[in-house]
C-alpha cells in the first residue's frame, strides 16, 4: 500500500516563510481548497491519504515534506534551516513512527526534504540557504549502512532542490537548467522547463503518473510529448507560500 502524509493549511499561512518570492495576499479558503483537491487526486491515484489537523501556529506547516526523509527502510526527521518550522516536525514523526524507525537530524545540522531528490539508490541533497553541508553528512552516514550513496549539490536561484529538479520517470528527470547544474544529473534523461515558466520544475512522480500544476501549460506539453501521464492540479494558491506539489506530502510504502 502507498501511504500519503498530508496536513492541512494553516489558517495562518499568509505569515509563511518567503525567500524568493514578494509576498502577496493568500487567500486561505482557496488554498485549502487546492489542497483539498490535491488530497482527492492522491487517493484517485492509489494512496491511502493520512490527513493530519492543521496547526494554527505553523504557518508553513501543509509542507510536511520539509521534515522528514522517508525510504523503505528508515525515515530521518529533518532539523528545518527556517527556526521558525522546527515545531512543526514532533507531529510528523508521530504519525510515522508506526511505519518506520526514525532517526533525527541533530544541530548543527539543518536540513529540509524539498533539498533531499531520490532516485533509486542515489540521493541528492541540496545545499540551500535550508539545508548545510553537516545535514548532508549526517544524511550520509544514516543512509549508506542501507546502500545509499548521497550526493551533495549547490542550491543558488531557488528555494530548495526540487524548487529546480525532480523525477517524472524511471530516467527522466524535469529541470529548470538556470537553477540546476545539469552535470549533477547527467546520468539521466533531461526534460527542461520552458524558459518562460521557471517555477515549473517541480512535479510529483507516483507510480505511472506525474501530479502537475495546472499552471505551467507549456512544460506540461512537454512533459506529455515525451509520453509521460500528467494529472494537473491547481497549486497556484499555495505556490504563493513557495510551495510546490511535491512538498504537500510525504509518500511511503507500507506494508
Amino acid at each position: 500500500m502507498r501511504l500519503a502524509i498530508t496536513r492541512k493549511v494553516s489558517p495562518e499561512i499568509g505569515r509563511c516563510e518567503l525567500t524568493y518570492l514578494e509576498r502577496s495576499p493568500i487567500e486561505f479558503a482557496r488554498a485549502a481548497k487546492q489542497h483539498e483537491d490535491y488530497e482527492i487526486c492522491l487517493r484517485a491515484l492509489g494512496c491511502e491519504v493520512h490527513s493530519l489537523a492543521a496547526e494554527p501556529g505553523m504557518p508553513d506547516s501543509v509542507f510536511v515534506e520539509d521534515a522528514a526523509v522517508v525510504l523503505d527502510e528508515i525515515a530521518v526527521l529533518c532539523r528545518p534551516g527556517a527556526q521558525s518550522r522546527r515545531n512543526e516536525v514532533a507531529s510528523i514523526a508521530q504519525a510515522l513512527r508506526p511505519y518506520r524507525t526514525i532517526v533525527h537530524i541533530e544541530p548543527p545540522g539543518t536540513l529540509e526534504g524539498g533539498d533531499v531528490l531520490r532516485i533509486g539508490k542515489t540521493v541528492f541533497v541540496g545545499i540551500s540557504q535550508r539545508s548545510n553541508h553537516t545535514g548532508c553528512a549526517q544524511l550520509r552516514e544514516q543512509l549508506e549502512p542501507y546502500g545509499y550513496a548521497v550526493q551533495a549539490v549547490a542550491v543558488e536561484k531557488c528555494l530548495h532542490r526540487k524548487s529546480a529538479v525532480t523525477q517524472v520517470g524511471d530516467h527522466d528527470l524535469l529541470i529548470n537548467p538556470a537553477w540546476a547544474e545539469e552535470r549533477a544529473f547527467k546520468a539521466f534523461a533531461l526534460i527542461e522547463v520552458d524558459p518562460g515558466e521557471p517555477f515549473a520544475a517541480n512535479a510529483l512522480l507516483l507510480g505511472e503518473h506525474v501530479i502537475y500544476p495546472a499552471a505551467y501549460p507549456r512544460t506540461r506539453r512537454r512533459l506529455e510529448e515525451r509520453g509521460i501521464a500528467v494529472v494537473p492540479v491547481q497549486v497556484d494558491e499555495l505556490a504563493k507560500a513557495e510551495g510546490g506539489v511535491t512538498c504537500c506530502s510525504l509518500i511511503l510504502n507500507v506494508h
